[in-house]
Formats: structure tokens, C-alpha cells, sequence
């Protein structure tokens, strides 16, 4: 790799330990993948934040890196495996609460933000079209991707901390025009809406991606999308197709910046949705845990969660995962107030997916086909997928 003065002043440790192994890392990931160069990032975000992930040997390392590693840009966190605040009213256990918040205090002895979030653009870290980033958890990469048409590779937790420390990244994969552009075209022949409906897509169109061994969906026939349901949709496909970039006709806004596929074509109908929906669907599926949130919510669906839950009492778990920052607003507006006296209980910082809940649970009902996922593969769940308002139905029934 051709690296520039301050480049190779940090590989080598004119800037500190932690710098230097932070470019050792870069650079050999760039080696790796052929780049030519190094790249400035805008922002990070970093991902294996939750005790459960680290242990005691991801834990070693941040500790080392910490001694005297310094973020260069804004970074913030991915969900960590507890509510910092109220982990005691969701049933974590003390001693994992201990380690959890030994990981996030070495975190912020770098600079580091310690918002846990993987929205981290509904939360301030929020690059604009073009801008270079490294980012580390799948549905946020795909959003930066897709959504805003920022550029990022997914990252993982060192890298991703690598990239924070030196504010560098290696330039290849999707910061380059010529890996961006769309591989597959996809004709949907189907009325999409809600969050849920757009999950059941980003499963289907995720799985066809992994038999045809492609990665980039051009996707034609989705006539509006709202914020959520584009969240909901990033989960879903990169959690089943490991898609971190799509184009949509119309509405993300590289779409007509490459050419359209036309080699690979494949088409959903009604009746694609409704299998793929029966498959996220378990048999005998008791529910005894409600969770919303997966990518966390956004404060629109806060809002709608207190206009349903309104004057309602919740009869089994259920869970609002959302950014720390996004339930203070919540709070400020007064739905958290309106939720929280229905029974239902926030859960800021985490999320059903990297909280240790194993076991607790027998079946879970979600918006969410990713939580959907994790909730059979991680968490050994029944699970049940459908609306916001069929799981606030759910709840109280």
C-alpha cells in the first residue's frame, strides 16, 4: 500500500502504541484486499460492544488499546448486552452488568461516544452522500450504504476501532465506484408496507442473493418507503443475504447513478411474501416476550407505540429497544411515560439480540424478520413475526 508521511509516522509508533497497532491492522487488511491507498474517514461506528461478545479477551485488548488510543473522528457503539440505567428492572444479572460497563468504560477512556446504538443516524453520527466512514454493524452499513449513499465497507470491531483511532481507512470494496454497482435486478410485483412487510422482503430478496452467490440488488417496484421501514428492510437483507449495499428505484439515491441489471433478473409476487412470512411464523409458538425495536426504533414509532398502548395494560414481557438519546425524547414528548404505565418497559442501549436472555424466554413476537433470525439461531426462541400493531395486540391480550 502507498501510505502518505503521517501514515507511516503512525505505523511506525510515532503516535502511541495503540496508533500503531491500529495501522498494523489497517494496513494488513489492506494488503489483504488489494487497496491502493488509505482513505480519511468522516465517522465510526463499532461493533461487538456487548460482554457476551467481548469476554474477557476482547476485553484485554481494549484495555491495551486504551492505555493511549485516541479517536481522531466522531464514534460512537453499537448495542451493548444491557440498558446501562435500568438493567436491573430487565432481569440482568450483576455481575455481567459489572463487565458490561468494564468494557464501556474502556471505550470512552479513547473518545469514544458511548451512545450504543446501531441506528447511529437517527443519533448524530450522520455522514451525508459521498462521505467516506467505517462502520461496523450490518443493518447500519447497509443503511449508510443504500439509504444515505455514504461509503463503508462492514467493518469489524477492530478494524472498526482501527479506523477510529487513526481516522483511516483501507480503500477498496464499497468506497470505490466500480464495486457499487447493482449485480441483480429484482422486479417486486407485490404492495409492500409496514415494517414487519418490509422484513419479510429484505428475507427473501437476501436469500435468493446467497444461492446466486451475488451481493447488490437493484430493486424496482417499491413506490415509497418511510425511515423505518428502510431500517427494517437493511436489517432483514443483510442479516439473510450479508447484503451491506442495494439500489431502489426511485428512492435511495444512487439508483440510477450505475447501470440497471439485466443479466440476473428474478421476481416477487404476493405469494413469495406470504411463504416467507409462514417461514418466520413457528408452530405451537407460545409468546411470552414482546419486543420492539430491532433495528432500535426511531422516535415516529415510540410516538405510535404511545398512541396504541394509551390507557392499555401489557400481560407478558415486552420491550422497547431504542438509542439512550431517542428515549430521552421520548421522555421530553411524554411517550415514555404513556408506555411505561401500560407495563411495558424501555430497554435503551441494547436489544433483544445481544442482551443475555437465553432461556428466559419461550417465544418472542417481532417486527422484525432479523430479530426473527437471532432469536431461533442465538437465543433458541419461538418466534413470530407481524405488525407493530399485532404485537401490541399481542401484549395485552
Amino acid at each position: 500500500m502507498r501510505l502518505d508521511q503521517e501514515e507511516k509516522d503512525m505505523l511506525e509508533g510515532k503516535y502511541g502504541k495503540a496508533t500503531q497497532k491500529s495501522m498494523e491492522i489497517l494496513t494488513t487488511l489492506g494488503d489483504i484486499f488489494d487497496a491502493e491507498s488509505m482513505i480519511d474517514v468522516h465517522g465510526v461506528q463499532i461493533a461487538g460492544v456487548s460482554y457476551v461478545n467481548l469476554g474477557e479477551a476482547g476485553l484485554e485488548f481494549l484495555n491495551e488499546m486504551a492505555e493511549d488510543g485516541k479517536v481522531r473522528v466522531l464514534t460512537t457503539l453499537n448495542p451493548a448486552g444491557m440498558d446501562r440505567e435500568n438493567w436491573q428492572a430487565l432481569g440482568i444479572d450483576k455481575e455481567f452488568a459489572k463487565n458490561q460497563n468494564r468494557a464501556i468504560d474502556a471505550f470512552a477512556k479513547m473518545g469514544i461516544i458511548t451512545t450504543c446504538s446501531c441506528t447511529p443516524y437517527l443519533i448524530g453520527n450522520n455522514p451525508h452522500y459521498g462521505q467516506h466512514i467505517a462502520w461496523a454493524e450490518s443493518s447500519a452499513v447497509c443503511y449508510s450504504n443504500s439509504v444515505i449513499g455514504a461509503r463503508t465497507n462492514r467493518e469489524g470491531g477492530p478494524s472498526a476501532l482501527a479506523a477510529a483511532l487513526t481516522g483511516k481507512t483501507p480503500n477498496y470494496g464499497y468506497h470505490l465506484d466500480q464495486n457499487r454497482h447493482g449485480q441483480v435486478l429484482v422486479k417486486v410485483n407485490a404492495p409492500i408496507k409496514g415494517t414487519d412487510e418490509f422484513g419479510v422482503l429484505g428475507k427473501i430478496i437476501g436469500d435468493k442473493l446467497v444461492d446466486l452467490g451475488k451481493k447488490i440488488p437493484y430493486i424496482t417496484g417499491i413506490p415509497s418507503a418511510t425511515v423505518e421501514e428502510l431500517k427494517s428492510f437493511c436489517a432483514s437483507v443483510a442479516t439473510y443475504g450479508g447484503t451491506a449495499l442495494f439500489h431502489m428505484e426511485d428512492i435511495t439515491p444512487e439508483y440510477d447513478k450505475y447501470p440497471r441489471p439485466s443479466e440476473i433478473v428474478f421476481k416477487i409476487d404476493q405469494n413469495d411474501l406470504d411463504i416467507a412470512r409462514v417461514e418466520l411464523i413457528d408452530k405451537d409458538v407460545e409468546i411470552d416476550f414482546v419486543s420492539i425495536g430491532c433495528p432500535h426504533a426511531s422516535i415516529h414509532e415510540i410516538a405510535n407505540l404511545a398512541n396504541l398502548l394509551k390507557g392499555k395494560k401489557v400481560k407478558k414481557e415486552f420491550w422497547i429497544t431504542t438509542a439512550r438519546p431517542t428515549k430521552k425524547i421520548a421522555d421530553e414528548a411524554g411517550y415514555s411515560k404513556i408506555i411505561e404505565d401500560s407495563g411495558a418497559k424501555f430497554a435503551a442501549d441494547t436489544c433483544c439480540v445481544v442482551a443475555p436472555i437465553k432461556g428466559r424466554f419461550k417465544g418472542i413476537m417481532v417486527d422484525s424478520a432479523k430479530a426473527c433470525y437471532y432469536g431461533r439461531a442465538k437465543n433458541k426462541f419461538k418466534v413470530k413475526i407481524g405488525s407493530i400493531e399485532e404485537c401490541v395486540e399481542e401484549a395485552t391480550k
